[in-house]
């Protein structure tokens, strides 16, 4: 008799449609084919049938006899050693085939992956990588690589392959058409309203891949909810990073947890991971931006609660598990714009950290003088020799380089006379809570002192992320913590971004030939919980005219994914920033859509600080330069300087659109 993983696998297979090519070269590898690639990348927008393709190739593997490797991107922790572990067999056990799922979540991981970790695969292994973003073009045009790597971009499926679809799906003959004029050939609607039933779409309304798509394939597929507990539990996994039976015990403990998490599994666009249930991308926006469009108190009540479940678990977790909680809290507030003007959510050039090594230390005075100055090096010297756990080293995932560090103080009270006699900017942290509200005896102030990475000297970078989340981490589980303190040295410029999070002391220390501005929150009288709900509703922000139809990550997505193609209509007109709001009312959205981005970006320079941007983006997107390191060239810029400037510009464009999706014109 079989097994439930067999009749599992068997009745995927059954019901799998298309995909033939890729199925085929797959199965010429698993048959050890010596002219079948080594490495399969999918790439793909959204709902296009990666993830069904890679759990069919999982199956055929399984079949072959081979051990099966299956990662998810969006649970891949910030160290590369955190993925050869999980990934071990792949360099151990000849035969092992990898598979990487939702890579646009890990895409941080890409170079380090090809120069270190894939080169030294175990005899026989196979590696296929799915996500949303293309292979960086230097690994498609290496020629070592050209003859080990294939990459698909998939498509919609063809009305003979999406009928074949609705057919296995038992969608009745006499309902296929009316789906298909709706649904087209995504892969991803089509099932939605295969498992919906077919809900009541337009009999003439043709499918374009749209929020508006989506929002009436879920309402058809949820339907009436059966109870306001299912209604809550729904609201809960449209937050939630991951959703599992324990969380909606704890968030919800008047429902029955068993039963709702029950019911969310059988929905469709559910997936199952090892955390627990993660809603399809595209379904949780739409879902998320419905409920808060049609229940906006519900949602921020339901974001309160989440919030308040996830500083227990912070307080309460090992620390070892402290990165993954404080990650899980702050994807509540990842739209909101006062953390918006705080961080990046960006996982470009990615980092991870390490405690202070006493060989780190000389690389760590090179950075501080050249970004502040000697007499600033002198005082990351002292405090590395009286708090040498205070600080983190930051090294590039890919390269393994050295790029930064940052050091968090932990000072008790009564302060101690040297340290106000050597450090000015300490000094005047103590002589601002003399002045306020005195630390007590056994109380203690924390201060970020040093936060210097020359390539994005203090601006919002992936450093700041990391070392911000670990700051407010140490704030929620110390016991003891009368102030927080942070120290910017372009004080104007943070004063703005710290608005209603940090109160500027006004004390401006100076250290050699630089000043400083100093930040501070009393954690007495605002306590972690209430400072966080700051970011929940966002007073200072205008009131968005309807829900956008997508997250700020998926647009922030959507604008870099267009950007390549902007010289290309054709490609441009199936990009999916043709599908956002911004450009639902443009008579030609094509090129009005074109128009206003080259426009939004020549906007940059109208500030001092966005003129590099605007030569970055224009030279890199607009200009016809075919890579990236020829338009490096083109501005006469080393390689370095110019992503540097590229990676701000992005930011700064995207956070420009995103302010235009939500409110128009202004």
């Amino acid at each position: 008799m079989a097994s439930l993983g067999e009749r599992l696998s068997e009745a995927r297979e059954r019901s799998f449609v298309g995909r033939e090519a890729e199925l085929a070269r797959f199965e010429d590898a698993l048959a050890g084919d010596p002219r079948a690639p080594f490495a399969f990348y999918l790439v793909g927008p959204g709902g296009i049938g990666k993830s069904t393709l890679l759990r069919c190739l999982a199956d055929r593997a399984a079949a072959a006899g081979r051990l099966v490797v299956e990662l998810d991107g969006r649970f891949v922790g910030r160290d590369p050693a955190d993925f050869e572990r999980a990934a071990a067999p792949f360099l151990d056990v000849p035969g092992t085939v990898l598979l990487v799922d939702s890579f646009e979540h890990c895409q941080w991981l890409e170079s380090w992956l090809w120069h270190r970790f894939l080169p030294r695969a175990a005899d026989s292994a196979l590696v296929v990588l799915a996500g949303r973003l293309a292979p960086q073009p230097q690994w498609t045009a290496d020629p070592a690589w050209a003859g080990v790597l294939h990459v698909s971009e998939l498509g919609p499926f063809s009305e003979e392959q999406a009928r074949s679809l609705l057919a296995a799906a038992q969608v009745r003959p006499e309902l296929r058409e009316r789906v298909l004029r709706f649904a087209g050939g995504n892969p991803l609607a089509l099932s939605l309203a295969a498992a919906s039933g077919v809900p009541a779409l337009g009999g003439e309304e043709l499918w374009a891949p749209s929020a508006d798509v989506l929002r009436t394939l879920l309402a058809g597929l949820v339907g009436e909810v059966p109870t306001a507990a299912h209604r809550r539990a729904l609201e809960l996994a449209a937050q939630a990073h991951s959703t599992s039976e324990e969380l909606i015990a704890t968030v919800l403990p008047e429902v029955d947890a068993h039963l709702l998490f029950g019911w969310l599994r059988d929905l469709p666009f559910m997936e199952s991971t090892r955390r627990g249930l993660h809603p399809h991308d595209a379904a949780r926006e739409t879902l998320a931006a419905d409920l808060r469009w049609r229940a906006p108190n519900a949602f921020v009540a339901m974001r309160q609660r989440l919030m308040d479940e996830y500083l227990r678990i912070l307080r309460e977790a090992p620390e070892e598990r402290v990165w993954t909680v404080t990650d899980e809290l702050f994807y509540l507030f990842r739209e909101g714009a006062t953390l918006a003007r705080l961080r990046t959510w960006s996982r470009e050039d990615e980092v991870h950290e390490r405690p202070l090594h006493p060989d780190d230390l000389d690389t760590l005075l090179r950075m501080t003088e050249e970004t502040e100055g000697p007499a600033s090096a002198e005082l990351v010297r002292y405090w590395a020799q009286r708090q040498p756990e205070a600080f983190s080293v930051y090294r590039l995932v890919e390269s393994g380089r050295t790029v930064a560090f940052t050091a968090r103080l932990v000072l008790q009270a009564p302060a101690d006379p040297l340290d106000l006699a050597t450090d000015p900017v300490v000094a005047a942290a103590w002589a601002y809570t003399e002045a306020t509200a005195p630390v007590n005896p056994g109380e203690h102030i924390g201060v970020s002192r040093f936060t210097v990475y020359p390539e994005r000297y203090q601006v919002p970078s992936r450093v700041i992320d990391l070392s911000s989340s670990r700051a407010q981490a140490e704030a929620a589980r110390a016991r003891g913590r009368a102030y927080g303190f942070a120290v910017w040295q372009d004080a104007e410029a943070w004063a703005d971004r710290v608005r209603g999070t940090l109160a500027d002391t006004g004390a401006r220390p100076r250290v050699g030939d630089h000043s400083y501005g100093l930040f501070a929150v009393d954690w007495r009288l605002v306590p972690v919980e209430d400072w966080l709900r700051r970011f929940i509703a966002a007073p200072d922000e205008p009131a968005p005219s309807g829900p956008s139809g997508v997250t700020r990550s998926a647009f922030d997505q959507a604008v870099r994914e267009a950007l390549p193609h902007w010289r290309d209509p054709g490609a441009f007109a199936v990009c999916a920033l043709l599908r956002v709001r911004l450009a639902a009312d443009l008579a030609d959205p094509v090129e009005e859509l074109r128009d206003l981005l080259r426009e939004a970006v020549d906007d940059l320079a109208r500030d001092p600080r966005g003129v590099r941007a605007r030569e970055a983006l224009t030279a890199g997107y607009f200009s016809g330069a075919p890579t990236q390191e020829a338009a490096a060239r083109r501005l006469g810029l080393p390689y370095g300087t110019y992503r540097r400037h590229l990676r701000q510009g992005l930011d700064l464009l995207c956070e420009a659109l995103w302010q235009r999706e939500l409110y128009g014109p202004r």
